[in-house]
């Protein structure tokens, strides 16, 4: 396995470590999260427990047996709204019990994972691809949207109603009746930090500075009890049918796994998702290929084993991969080590952790929420086309107060409607009925009239055959990806491009603006209506490529080559 090797091993210690510091207090919040619904004084403190056994736990096993060799997994906000969901229902129904709480948090665990790897075993990993840009934006916009609402109760002293309805009309009636404005102050205080201090250095993670300067500052002010972690236990975590606390004997377990299997699917779901896509990032700056079934069996290996042992399911992070790989991570090695230094936490610094006021961590998780906000997404909503913006618009508001599963369904069902809609009216338009996308690299010349042979060795030609939208954006992205990287002429041939939705156009801006970061110029020809309106109306040209740089034909493109080009020196 890749981890076995010591070529990098100083890289993989080094990323370990500081993504393990970046996810100490994101792996306290997200715990303390799932466990808000709760009205009793322990939940923060068992909160924080199952958030740091998560993180530890999944983390080191799906970085031992998954397929992207930097991946850092752990609680993310997805899953832990989710869970929070799950266990605030459970709480709610069996009369305030902690055993049918954690035993429904750890049977959902198990069946998140025995989910995560069956979706390996039938390679289904692949199939994320055709998830629309719209439908992720919106919905991770709405994710986004839920924990910041969550997250301004306890920035306040105040706890968090369960519903979203409720966060927003209880609001101005729970304020009215007394915050505390300590817990407020130490909040803001953190936000400050988190925003401010990257402008000093980014060598230290703003996060950890922020919880562990206002906490100190927080031992200073009047801030009572209740308003922080409290007591976590030290000491290895125990698997939940021998753990203190929990009476299996008096279990409702029918009613437990009903209440588990479905939140466990759908962990299982949104997990999968967070993880690939996060995979993605990794490869693009790595430059590696992940291994996505082998991923998901990791990940349910790894979910299986924290939901075991009562941690919080989690995916791939995202800010915590970037971290490992930017600080040096590369095999699977660092995910490993980033585990070893939580589970050193848990296992002696737990007496600490109480003293963390919970509107520090409701600071962080705040700031967690604003950056999951895709607002690139949202100012273009009068630019993109009519169908994208009803699509992400519609998730996002099923996101936030309907459940997430509900809203990733509806808007894959409505962006598949409509897609296929716009392509039965490109049809009737005369163009290519066509949704299956095939690239071809090229390669013969003998049809490009009026390029020399040294003309040639400084060009490349790239034909697109077909629509670009959100289920041929990989391959797109495949062959974009192959072109030389002494190529100083890009240029891109877009005669069979009949349609271009937002997934694909966001994909072509990453590509061009990729090649011109290499030195490369590009050039586009024979546009179709459709893409240039695209193109136009979300200013890639002229902001990106400029006018001059495409031609109506490809005659008119070899004539600028050896007329301006050539003039200059540039080939």
């Amino acid at each position: 396995m890749a981890f076995l090797t010591t070529k990098n091993l100083k890289g993989d210690i080094f990323g370990g470590i500081t993504a393990g510091i970046v996810a100490l207090p994101l792996a306290l919040a997200f715990g303390i999260q799932a466990f808000g619904g709760i009205d009793d004084p322990a939940a923060s403190s068992l909160g924080a427990l199952a958030g740091l056994v998560g993180a530890t736990l999944l983390g080191f096993f799906a970085a031992l047996f998954g397929g992207t060799h930097s991946q850092i997994s752990g609680p993310t906000g997805p899953m832990t709204v989710i869970t929070a969901a799950l266990i605030s229902g459970v709480w709610v129904s069996s009369h305030g019990s902690f055993s049918e709480v954690l035993l429904a948090m750890s049977l959902a665990g198990l069946f998140c994972g025995l989910f995560q790897i069956l979706f390996g075993i039938i390679k289904i990993g692949k199939y994320v691809r055709y998830i629309p840009y719209p439908v992720l934006s919106g919905f991770m916009s709405g994710i986004g949207v839920i924990i910041i609402l969550q997250q301004l109760y306890p920035l306040v002293g105040l706890k968090s109603p369960v519903l979203t309805i409720d966060m927003i009309t209880e609001l101005p009636t729970r304020v009215a009746g007394g915050i505390s404005l300590n817990a407020l102050w130490l909040g803001l205080g953190t936000i400050a930090i988190i925003y401010l201090f990257p402008l000093l250095t980014k060598k230290i993670p703003s996060t950890l500075v922020a919880l562990i300067v206002m906490t100190c500052i927080s031992l200073f002010v009047d801030l009572p009890e209740k308003l922080t972690i409290g007591s976590i236990p030290a000491g290895l975590p125990v698997p939940f049918f021998v753990k203190e606390g929990i009476d299996l004997a008096g279990i409702d377990w029918i009613g437990v796994i009903k209440a588990s299997i479905i939140p466990g699917l759908t962990l299982a779901g949104l997990g999968s998702i967070d993880t690939l896509l996060t995979s993605v990032v990794a490869d693009n700056i790595t430059k590696t290929h992940h291994n996505s079934n082998r991923e998901l069996i990791g990940q349910g290996i790894g979910n299986m084993i924290s939901g075991l042992f009562c941690g919080i399911g989690g995916a791939g992070a995202t800010m915590r991969t970037v971290v490992n790989v930017k600080s040096g991570g590369r095999t699977q090695l660092s995910g490993m080590i980033h585990s070893l230094l939580l589970l050193s936490i848990l296992l002696g610094l737990g007496s600490l952790v109480k003293y963390v006021p919970l509107s520090v961590l409701a600071g962080i998780l705040i700031t967690v929420g604003w950056g999951i906000i895709d607002f690139k997404g949202f100012k273009d909503l009068l630019r993109i086309p009519k169908a994208d913006a009803f699509v992400l618009i519609v998730v996002f508001l099923l996101t936030v107060f309907v459940d997430l599963l509900t809203a990733v369904g509806i808007g894959m069902v409505i962006a598949c409607v409509l897609f296929m809609k716009r392509a039965s009216d490109l049809v009737e338009g005369g163009y290519s009925s066509s949704v299956m996308t095939n690239f071809d690299k090229e390669s013969p010349w003998n049809d490009e009239g009026g390029i020399t042979d040294e003309m040639r060795q400084h060009i490349y030609i790239q034909r697109l055959n077909g629509p670009i939208f959100f289920g041929s954006i990989t391959k797109f992205q495949e062959v974009m990806n192959d072109v030389p990287d002494d190529a100083k002429i890009v240029i891109i041939r877009m005669r069979l491009v009949s349609f271009m939705d937002q997934s694909g156009l966001y994909a072509m801006e990453t590509a061009i603006k990729d090649l011109q970061a290499r030195g490369a110029m590009v050039l586009m020809t024979i546009i179709q209506p459709q893409p240039m309106y695209m193109l136009k109306t979300m200013n890639v040209i002229p902001l990106i490529v400029p006018e001059e740089h495409t031609f109506k034909t490809f005659e008119e493109c070899t004539e600028f080559l050896r007329k301006e080009l050539s003039s200059n020196n540039l080939i």
